[in-house]
């Protein structure tokens, strides 16, 4: 229902309205649904978020977590609810003769992963950034880690956010709705 201003004076000038007895009406739910426990598929119900602006090097070939700041809980509302996973590498570093390992695990498994392209015939530093985005089906309604990591293919130094990159390096989580 619309909402109509009682009375004589019912121009446009709205200074002066009482809204007690003056308007009568109804103002659709702000969800779009009829209540709060009520969301349409696809809906963002919440935001978690990190963020890691110094620098962190390893030697490890095996995956490091990148900084407890990108390690981001989210507890679903919903076992059909996804999570939309959105990482961030920033000024990653490494040299002609090593690729950069990078990884997501949610609850101590790895959900995605890429890693930088090793040209054995250029030398010097490289830097770059990455973004690892992956939909992901917790199927729980308890808090779920997810964490940033990266590794060296050879033992070689590798960094993310070389020099305190500006930015720094980021993990944002995104609750979906219902998302088939």
């Amino acid at each position: 229902m619309a909402l109509t201003r009682l009375g004589s004076n019912n121009s446009t000038n709205i200074s002066g309205i009482n809204l007690t007895s003056q308007v009568t009406g109804t103002l659709p739910a702000a969800n779009g649904g009829t209540g709060a426990t009520s969301f349409a598929p696809g809906k963002v119900l919440q935001l978690v978020s990190g963020n890691h602006t110094s620098q962190a090097s390893t030697t490890s070939t095996s995956f490091v977590d990148l900084s407890t700041n990108t390690n981001v809980s989210i507890t679903p509302a919903s076992t059909s609810n996804k999570v939309l996973v959105m990482a961030h590498f920033n000024e990653l570093y490494y040299t002609g003769t090593t690729s950069i390992y990078l990884d997501v695990t949610a609850a101590g498994s790895q959900i995605v992963s890429s890693h930088s392209m090793y040209f054995p015939s250029l030398s010097g530093e490289k830097l770059h950034l990455a973004d690892l985005v992956f939909l992901h089906s917790p199927n729980t309604t308890s808090a779920v880690e997810y964490k940033m990591r990266f590794a060296s293919q050879n033992s070689t130094t590798v960094r993310v956010n070389q020099n305190s990159a500006t930015g720094g390096s980021s993990l944002l989580l995104m609750e979906i709705a219902g998302w088939l």
